[in-house]
């Protein structure tokens, strides 16, 4: 999962207590009958026809997901710890799933596309040699953006149309024109504001600055006047860092020179999806795709088990479980997305290349992204918006219905998280497909009021170890997995077997959601 912060709803759909699971055997029961031809088009029901979505999410296990969890973590530690895209840990990760996908019976389609990949390779230094030489602190004074070069540089600081008097106007390295005069050899500053900041470091490099700083704009709060991660988007040849608006003061003083040493990997690299396809049973009866996905990549700093190995085993387990069972009424796509940590890469090159045609007939998205957080919450997509304020396209709010009705049903309370656009239902959302799915909490910091609810402990992570080298199989809370995946295997199954989804109604729009950026952890 990306991070940007996500937003909490006030609301509780159900409180109740959890009632253990018992681990269940993995075969689907051959005595599973379909109820063929129903098509339910209003609010979930609470028992569909047939009984198929919950016995679904009695199939798939904890167990069986485990044997995944640990396939995935076999292959990090044989890879350096990470699983990250444009690394040999996610080729093997993509060689694993697709193998499983098609000893399933699945069709498996390995979609290729390229990226800008970026790593630090080694430590970073950043000091001012003059006046009063000073060494600066990595994460606490200055940042090395992604992107950047890499190499050792010298030189004076040269400001680039600064406004340090009035920072809400600030254009700073916008235009080739900033740079009229530029001493070549000299380190740009430049500030915040108006454009991406790979827009101002390629302007200066191209003006032959031999290294770059950025610093926060200095207007409003702390978003603007801390030091702060930034993305320059694509790769660049010279070293950049980030820094707060009050050293950006400081470094514009005349006669100011700096050292800035980064050791970065930074280029172009290819990447891919793995699409995992299970045909209805009747193809002229059949309804649209149900678009079932969860990314495959892990950051580079760490093996990804809970970020998102989680959801890639148990969108796996569920795809063989489906598939060893009745045909199901509607096409299923198994989606195992790229570069989801590099900015949701793998499923916006999905979604862009779909035909008007193709995703017409995609009734909607369900998304899987971290289900086994340590100290967990059950958070459910608002789809329809009445608790966050962002809804998703037409029927999402039935898609969210889906999952409460489950979880009331089973005694178990669950708490609306935002379409905030940091994970994968972002691209489908933008061309009006309806999403919904669930999470088990990040970064964020759980309230007592989330401690009553589900359990575990108030004023730390949900995920201490999110994206981090202990995200390991050892990071994966079961209890946790167990209830999670189970709400996906039984909307999985409903949207399969029992409901066609209506899909994109025709012109519509994405309700309270609009295309944009969904860049990793840094700021654009």
């Amino acid at each position: 999962m990306t991070s940007v912060r996500p937003g909490y709803g006030a609301a509780i759909h159900t409180k109740g207590g959890f009632v253990p699971t018992s681990l269940r055997p993995r075969t689907l029961a051959c005595a599973l009958t379909l109820t063929a031809g129903l098509t339910f088009t209003g609010p979930a029901v609470a028992s569909p026809p047939g009984g198929l979505p919950d016995r679904l999410a009695r199939e798939v296990t904890v167990t069986g997901i485990t044997q995944h969890l640990q396939a995935l973590q076999t292959i990090a530690t044989a890879n350096n710890g990470t699983r990250a895209s444009g690394t040999p840990g996610f080729t093997a990760s993509a060689d694993y799933v697709a193998r499983r996908l098609r000893a399933a019976g699945l069709r498996v389609t390995r979609q290729p596309f390229d990226f800008a990949f970026f790593r630090e390779t080694g430590p970073s230094s950043f000091a001012r040699t003059a006046p009063a030489p000073t060494t600066y602190t990595v994460d606490t004074d200055y940042s090395v953006m992604e992107y950047s070069g890499s190499g050792t540089v010298t030189g004076n600081v040269v400001g680039v149309d600064l406004s340090i008097a009035d920072p809400a106007a600030s254009t700073s390295g916008c235009e080739p024109e900033d740079f009229a005069g530029f001493p070549a050899g000299a380190v740009a500053l430049l500030q915040r504001g108006t454009c991406p900041f790979g827009q101002k470091v390629t302007n200066a490099q191209t003006a032959g600055a031999v290294g770059a700083i950025v610093f926060n704009q200095g207007d409003g709060g702390p978003d603007r006047t801390d030091l702060f991660q930034g993305t320059l988007g694509d790769p660049v040849r010279i070293p950049a860092v980030s820094v707060s608006f009050a050293l950006g003061q400081e470094l514009a003083q005349a006669g100011t020179a700096v050292r800035i040493s980064t050791q970065t990997e930074s280029e172009t690299r290819t990447t891919e999806n793995v699409i995992g396809d299970l045909p209805a049973k009747n193809a002229k009866r059949a309804g649209k795709t149900v678009v079932v996905g969860a990314h495959l990549d892990s950051v580079i700093d760490g093996p990804g088990i809970n970020d998102n190995g989680t959801g890639t085993a148990t969108i796996l387990e569920i795809a063989e479980e489906l598939a060893h069972g009745p045909r199901p009424s509607n096409p299923v796509r198994f989606g195992f997305w790229g570069a989801e940590e590099a900015g949701l890469l793998g499923s916006t090159h999905y979604v862009e290349r779909l035909s008007d045609a193709e995703i017409a007939q995609i009734g909607l998205n369900l998304n899987f992204d971290m289900l086994g957080s340590p100290n967990f919450a059950r958070l459910v997509y608002d789809g329809d918006g009445s608790d966050t304020g962002t809804a998703g396209p037409s029927t999402s709010g039935e898609i969210e219905q889906t999952f409460l009705d489950y979880y009331a049903k089973r005694g178990l309370a669950t708490k609306p998280t935002a379409f905030d656009g940091r994970s994968d239902y972002g691209p489908f959302i933008d061309v009006g497909i309806p999403a919904g799915g669930l999470f088990s909490g990040a970064e964020e910091i759980k309230t007592p009021e989330e401690a009553d609810l589900f359990g575990g402990t108030a004023g730390i992570a949900f995920d201490a170890c999110y994206h981090q080298a202990c995200d390991t199989i050892d990071n994966v809370n079961r209890t946790g997995l167990d209830q999670l995946s189970d709400g996906a295997a039984y909307a999985t199954g409903v949207f399969a077997y029992d409901r066609a989804p209506r899909g994109r109604d025709k012109g519509a729009q994405p309700k309270g959601h609009s295309p944009q950026f969904r860049g990793p952890k840094r700021q654009r």
